[in-house]
C-alpha cells in the first residue's frame, strides 16, 4: 500500500533525524550499517527517506546511535 503524502513527510523527518544524529555520533554511513546489521544501501535510503521502516529496525538504529525516540521520531 503506497504512503501518502502525510507518511513520506515522516519518513522524510525520520532519516533526517537518523542522518543528523549519525553525523554528530561523527559515524559513515558505512559504520553505521554495520553496527546495525544493514546493507549500506539501505541506511542511504533510510536517511533519503525512502524506505518504510519496522519499528525493530528504528529500535536497532537508535541503540547504534546511542540516541532517544524524541532524537529520531518526527514530533
Amino acid at each position: 500500500m503506497p504512503l501518502d503524502n502525510s507518511g513520506r513527510k515522516l519518513l522524510k523527518i525520520l532519516g533526517a533525524n537518523v542522518r543528523r544524529a549519525r553525523q554528530e555520533a561523527a559515524m559513515t554511513q558505512e559504520a553505521l550499517a554495520e553496527k546495525v546489521g544493514l546493507n549500506p544501501r539501505t541506511v542511504q535510503k533510510i536517511e533519503a527517506g525512502s524506505l518504510n521502516l519496522l519499528v525493530t529496525t528504528v529500535t536497532r538504529l537508535k541503540r547504534a546511535l546511542g540516541v532517544d525516540w524524541d532524537e529520531l521520531l518526527p514530533k
